[in-house]
């Protein structure tokens, strides 16, 4: 068995010799996650004029990078984003030495981070001359914006880096004639069906291919049987065997499940899972853990309309704020008892938050302890607390 890096190192065809594939996604869904600002450029504005166009049309080459062009020491803080940063650095370099990936061209990096508008986005385009273009959306990365927008899920039917996705590959499919493969890994994953599911019809039938890798679904009734149909079966949805994050909200493409070297949430991270032969090994099914975790948390916010559910998110930022955390790290670092540090913090509120929190925790718990039973309730720490 092997692993991303692993696959990197070993696989020597050209696109042109072997077809992209379920892995090569998840590679570059992980690339995604590359800071390319000073290095990739941005997709070029539209062209206004009549003779604009024509020199666009006469000359389409977009102006791109390559993978080596990141190898700058002096731009490697704050390149690596997201939860495995080393990893991420890791696959820089890989890719930098594989005869299949080190030629791609790059362009369209967008990246932006509004903390007031608490919107985190960001996305990079990979060309192979005139076959193809996977238009990759990245993750969450460590700052609060971006896991206050992740929450934002729960309740909004449009977050702000939705928003963004949809005219990213509306702007990505007016500037490529190639075929276009979409992608992306958690959040980013969210995105690229988001993308997807909302754009323009015509860019829609473009899409030779989507894969959405341990991702988040959507609020209950965000779209229909009939908008998921119009993808028919070119839209993949990859999972762990113990999923947690592709477990939240709703999705109903059923996923391929596949095996992991880590366990539990540590098998969220794509350089966990196995590859055999250039494909994904298969698990077969979700672990009861996955399962029960997709049950609870999905009867948890069946008690709750949008309004409650917004009062609760809150509550929890303003917990995170008032916990003096200035990234995601400060909360979720290794050994950290999370709601049990939220308790805690929780009593410097006003009673108002305090109580949204205790009351939506508490019901958490009671959703837990009825469907799994005390004995596992009490085994997890981060509902033990309560």
């Amino acid at each position: 068995m092997s692993s991303i890096i692993e696959y990197l190192e070993s696989e020597f065809a050209t696109f042109d010799e072997k077809p992209f594939g379920a892995v090569d996604a998840a590679v570059l869904s992980q690339a995604a996650m590359l800071n390319g600002t000073g290095i990739v450029p941005s997709f070029p504005s539209a062209p206004s004029g009549l003779l604009d166009r024509l020199s666009a049309f006469l000359a389409p080459q977009l102006p791109s990078a390559r993978f080596v062009d990141f190898a700058r020491a002096e731009r490697f803080d704050g390149m690596f984003t997201g939860l495995v940063p080393h990893d991420i650095k890791r696959c820089l370099f890989a890719l930098i030495a594989s005869p299949r990936f080190r030629d791609l061209a790059i362009c369209g990096f967008q990246r932006v981070v509004d903390e007031a508008a608490c919107t985190q986005f960001m996305a990079t385009t990979y060309v192979w001359r005139d076959a193809f273009a996977f238009v990759a959306f990245g993750g969450t990365d460590i700052s609060l914006a971006g896991w206050r927008e992740n929450l934002d899920m729960a309740y909004c039917p449009e977050t702000g880096a939705q928003r963004l996705a949809r005219t990213y590959l509306e702007q990505a499919a007016s500037h490529l004639p190639q075929r276009l493969l979409v992608g992306g890994h958690s959040k980013g994953g969210n995105l690229a069906l988001y993308a997807a599911l909302t754009c323009r019809d015509t860019v829609r039938g473009r899409i030779d291919h989507l894969w959405a890798l341990d991702a988040p679904g959507f609020k209950e009734g965000c779209f229909t049987e009939e908008d998921y149909a119009r993808l028919g079966d070119r839209a993949s949805r990859i999972v762990p065997e113990e999923s947690t994050i592709g477990m939240l909200l709703e999705c109903p493409l059923e996923p391929m499940v596949v095996r992991s070297t880590a366990s539990g949430v540590e098998q969220h991270s794509a350089f966990t899972w196995e590859i055999e032969g250039g494909a994904f090994v298969s698990a077969g099914r979700l672990s009861d853990s996955s399962r029960a975790l997709r049950d609870v948390t999905a009867e948890w916010l069946s008690g709750m309309d949008d309004a409650r559910r917004r009062r609760v998110v809150e509550a929890v930022s303003e917990a995170v704020v008032a916990s003096g955390a200035t990234d995601v790290l400060d909360v979720l670092a290794p050994g950290q008892d999370v709601i049990g540090n939220m308790i805690e913090v929780s009593q410097r509120l006003d009673a108002d938050t305090r109580d949204t929190l205790a009351r939506a925790l508490g019901d958490l718990a009671n959703i837990a302890m009825r469907r799994l039973g005390e004995d596992v309730v009490q085994s997890l720490p981060w509902l033990r607390r309560q």
